[in-house]
């Protein structure tokens, strides 16, 4: 049984009552986790598997796909935020690091970076400035920084697309700055 700490980056639903859950760990990168009968009422993974929760989990490797089997789920801290913008911001950033990171290769900058962002959209209002800032940090933490180009147009040779999210995140923010 492996065990680390994790941010929760996806949910889908599997089944009546199994979820597939992607978290992003220091360790072993993108993390794919069948958290069986996790929508079942008293279940004992209720309230713990949401978007952008920090958490200890612990899961077992499955030989043979990259499908995991979710053990157990210790609540670090969880995300409750002061805008629906942070969340917006907070989505895309999550879709980058789901892009920039691979199954079973450590990732501790990019979980780190993806952690610092989640953590100051906690408590701020989501940002352009933030949003800048992810994308330059990420560009760096790749080592495909370059000066000379937009880190958007470095991100996108880097990932193959900009995720959808982004202008949803820029429509939320806004509002907010033409108030």
């Amino acid at each position: 049984m492996q065990q680390t700490e994790a941010l929760l980056i996806r949910k889908q639903v599997w089944s009546d009552t199994s979820l597939i859950v992607t978290w992003l760990t220091p360790a072993h990168g993108k993390v794919r986790t069948l958290a069986r009968a996790a929508r079942r009422p008293g279940n004992p993974l209720a309230g713990k598997l949401d978007l952008f929760f920090r958490a200890e989990i612990a899961f077992t490797l499955s030989r043979r796909t990259s499908l995991h089997a979710l053990r157990e789920v210790s609540l670090l801290q969880a995300f409750d935020s002061p805008s629906v913008s942070s969340v917006f911001l907070c989505g895309y950033f999550a879709e980058l690091a789901d892009a920039a990171t691979e199954s079973g290769q450590p990732a501790p900058e990019i979980f780190n970076l993806l952690g610092r962002a989640i953590a100051h959209l906690r408590v701020q209002a989501a940002s352009l400035r933030a949003l800048e800032h992810f994308e330059i940090e990420l560009c760096r933490v790749l080592g495909v920084q370059d000066d000379r180009a937009h880190p958007l147009a470095t991100i996108e040779s880097y990932c193959g697309r900009i995720p959808a999210s982004r202008a949803a995140a820029l429509r939320m923010m806004r509002p907010m700055a033409a108030a």
